[in-house]
């Protein structure tokens, strides 16, 4: 993961309200690291980070990150090996997330337990 990108997130560059990491193997840990940015974040709209083999770890970060962060309206996680587990997380921040007006989960592996 750039470090630049990280910085510029955390520090609300004004220039930066859409990034697109599609396809860049973050896996978890850079899931966690962009979640920890978009906590501090009051600037970034639009997120894509389809096929990044987040998995469940990945997609927690990302909901806890939804339950602060006030200004993303679109997040694509398509294709990113999220499971029941994780879209429940996904689920549950949503309850006090009111921003986000979109969001892409198609391709992972979410059964019934994560889509309830």
């Amino acid at each position: 993961m750039d470090p630049d990108i990280l910085r510029r997130l955390r520090e609300n560059d004004p220039t930066l309200t859409s990034l697109n990491l599609y396809r860049n193997q973050l896996g978890s840990e850079g899931a966690a690291a962009i979640a920890d940015a978009l906590k501090q974040n009051r600037t970034l709209a639009n997120l894509i980070l389809e096929r990044n083999q987040l998995g469940v770890e990945g997609a927690a970060a990302i909901a806890d990150a939804l339950k602060q962060n006030r200004t993303l309206t679109v997040l694509n996680l398509e294709a990113n090996q999220i499971e029941d587990k994780g879209a429940a997380a996904i689920a549950d921040a949503l309850k006090q997330n009111r921003t986000l007006t979109r969001l892409y989960m198609g391709s992972n592996q979410i059964g019934h337990e994560g889509a309830a």
